[in-house]
């Protein structure tokens, strides 16, 4: 039989980038949402303290590690918690945005499905802020925890009284966390290198600095991981499986050769 093969249709898998425009308008009304809800959560302080006391007895209960364990480790040297500081406060806007540029112009192929999944999980904290409003462990006593940022500096935060440009009573889940962990996902997903997995270094990284600044507990990080897990079950393996099936059909198949019959095997036995 002849071995030749017909190449699969052209550009099958050739993915055309959104348009720029679009995107730019997209991430910047998500943003906006973003901090409209974050406002509209603001007003619930006694309602945020009860949930704060609730969580911290809750990890207690099961026995979750200190928050103060890895606090303790950044108030050695200024200079480490002005680092933890200023990591909380530079990082996480910057990364992620700089994170999607890169996909959109590099890996466009990842672009659409990445943006969803961070779209999902934050409209998901989102509605989890409003439902929960949750004191930091900084505000409550009985953490026994330093506000490391108005101690040592750099805050993002101002007084909550008088703070018109963001909810602190929004800590569950820890967006900070969830896109950390997304910008790992994402760049290992879609690298080949041998060193991809290093990514995970930010969100191990962010996890650290978050609960050690006392801006977080254990279990905001955890919540933010599960929403993550879903948002990517839900959004990215569809996405995935559908490309795989997209690329079989286009898989190299044998050429029949002119005049050749297809024959049944063991049809002249």
């Amino acid at each position: 039989m002849n071995a030749r093969t017909e190449p699969a249709p052209a550009g099958s898998d050739a993915i055309a980038r959104p348009p720029l425009v679009r995107e730019l308008l997209l991430v910047a009304g998500l943003f906006l949402v973003y901090k409209l809800g974050r406002q509209l959560a603001t007003g619930h302080t006694g309602e945020a303290f009860h949930n704060a006391h609730r969580v911290w007895d809750l990890e207690r209960a099961v026995h979750l590690p200190g928050e103060g364990a890895v606090q303790s480790l950044l108030l050695h040297g200024d200079v480490l918690v002005h680092i933890a500081n200023t990591y909380y406060a530079a990082v996480h806007f910057p990364a992620t945005a700089a994170f999607l540029v890169w996909l959109y112009l590099r890996r466009p192929a990842h672009y659409v499905w990445a943006r969803r999944v961070l779209a999902a999980v934050t409209a998901a904290a989102l509605a989890l802020h409003l439902l929960f409003p949750l004191a930091p462990p900084r505000m409550l006593a009985a953490t026994g925890l330093v506000d490391t940022a108005r101690v040592y500096g750099p805050s993002v935060y101002g007084a909550p009284a008088t703070d018109s440009l963001s909810n602190q009573f929004a800590a569950m889940p820890s967006l900070h966390f969830g896109w950390a962990l997304m910008v790992a996902v994402g760049l290992i997903v879609a690298t080949r290198s041998r060193w991809r997995w290093l990514w995970l270094l930010h969100p191990l990284l962010t996890l650290l600095v978050i609960v050690g600044t006392a801006n977080h507990y254990w279990l905001d990080a955890i919540v933010a991981a599960g929403l993550l897990g879903l948002a990517l079950a839900a959004i990215h393996l569809p996405h995935r499986t559908a490309t795989t099936a997209g690329r079989a059909q286009g898989r190299l198949v044998p050429a029949q050769a002119p005049g050749e019959e297809h024959v049944l095997a063991g049809a002249g036995r």
